[in-house]
């Protein structure tokens, strides 16, 4: 029997428990190499070299959906029969495959060697070689590595170890007693914008981004950082930013009117902002963001939704689902519980949310079904065999492709929900 563990939100807006049930078992998973297609758009002088097999090669292939005659700023170094009979030396075979890539791409300046997990590339010391051919390349190129391994929990932890590895090269800021901000989390370039000018409008101007659009020019980082968290799924980053002496900007997650502004209003706290200026600010795109959810709202409000556990992204959604379109929550499930990212997310919960840490599919499946969700979000491991069993669902991973953070994605993100349901209701017709 699988436990069930009460957890008392400390700021519940309802002042009622939530509960966690942790699961072990079979679960579905996507691969952390997955990272890579959106972060090698967001860092325009990097590259991301797999090492792996031709799977690899296959997958990152078909989900960046790359044209044959495309130059993207990715590839793999195939581990093939030769290196596993021994007849290479895998080292000297990396280093020519990295001298022969960085000829051809002159461009590049950083380098990321991306593990990946077969046994013959677990065993290589990628973090040696990268030190290595940095030696070699410096200073036009700098080589890092990073685990982008299927094993991993949850297929955005492949982002969360890509910045965690660029956390030590980044610059040392010196204390002058004056914060700057420094938002964490890959996000598109037009949100990015969107942010910046928000900010820069309260008064808030020293505000850095990472990872950086170009990889030569890093944030510092010091005792003066204040940093806010973008993507719910960066705690080794978190982990390491603060052990660099940066400060944590505890907030929900820009998901929505309401995330959008509890993320902002904290940045404008640690940062002295009055509230009127805020509010002045935040107003006309807040006021924006609310009437176009209302649009959506109509299609949304009532239907009840089931979360598989697939990104991290799980609760926060639910939050925005749940508060702003009136959904219904059967089930939260999510890869990984991290409470303390997560707290000011799950005080405002409703009431006996049921949350799932971890993953057993088949029960998770049983339970699925008896709830009879209107929409399901899983992985699409999962999505076509429950939409052939009548199931409405949404695959997790358009939710980190897509643009979805701040004011102007909000009805964006709504409309990836109520989509699904119109095209059922069509073909109901």
């Amino acid at each position: 029997m699988t436990a069930v563990i009460p957890i008392h939100a400390e700021a519940s807006a309802c002042d009622a428990p939530y509960t966690v049930r942790p699961e072990k078992g079979q679960r579905e998973v996507f691969c952390g190499l997955t990272g890579i297609i959106w972060l090698h758009r967001k860092i325009q002088d990097a590259f991301f070299l797999v090492v792996g097999s031709r799977t690899c090669a296959h997958l990152i292939q078909s989900a960046a959906g790359v044209m044959i005659f495309a130059e993207p700023r990715f590839g793999t170094a195939i581990i093939d029969e030769r290196d596993l009979a021994g007849l290479a030396d895998c080292n000297d075979e990396l280093d020519k495959v990295v001298d022969k890539l960085l000829r051809r791409r002159p461009d590049i300046r950083t380098l990321f060697l991306v593990g990946s997990c077969p046994s013959e590339v677990i065993k290589l010391d990628l973090s040696r070689a990268a030190q290595r051919l940095s030696r070699q390349h410096n200073p036009g190129v700098r080589v890092l590595n990073y685990s982008g391994s299927g094993i991993e929990t949850t297929f955005t932890q492949g982002e969360d170890a890509c910045l965690n590895a660029m956390v030590p090269v980044l610059p040392a800021a010196p204390v002058t007693g004056a914060p700057r901000l420094l938002i964490v989390g890959t996000l598109a370039d037009v949100v990015e914008d969107q942010m910046r000018r928000l900010l820069t409008d309260m008064g808030i101007t020293e505000v850095d981004f990472f990872p950086p659009r170009n990889s030569t020019m890093l944030p510092s980082v010091g005792p003066d950082t204040r940093y806010l968290l973008a993507q719910p799924f960066l705690a080794d980053t978190a982990q390491s930013l603060d052990a660099r002496g940066a400060q944590r900007l505890a907030s929900s997650f820009p998901l929505g009117a309401e995330g959008t502004t509890l993320w902002l209003k904290a940045a404008a706290k640690a940062f002295g902002v009055a509230g009127d200026v805020f509010d002045a600010v935040t107003r006309a795109p807040r006021e924006r963001a609310e009437a176009a959810l209302l649009r959506q709202k109509v299609h949304l409000e009532g239907k009840k939704i089931f979360f598989f556990p697939d990104s991290q992204l799980e609760i926060p959604l639910a939050r925005f689902l749940s508060r702003e379109l009136g959904m219904v929550l059967s089930e939260i499930g999510t890869p990984y519980l991290h409470r303390k990212l997560m707290a000011e997310e799950l005080a405002l919960l409703p009431a006996n949310t049921q949350i799932t840490e971890g993953q057993h599919v088949e029960n998770q499946l049983d339970r699925c079904h008896a709830a009879a969700p209107d929409i399901v979000v899983c992985g699409l491991g999962l999505a076509n065999p429950l939409e052939a069993q009548g199931l409405t669902t949404k695959w997790a991973i358009e939710l980190v492709f897509t643009p979805i953070q701040g004011y102007e994605q909000a009805a964006d993100l709504a409309e990836l929900f109520s989509r699904p349901l119109r095209r059922r209701m069509k073909l109901a017709a």
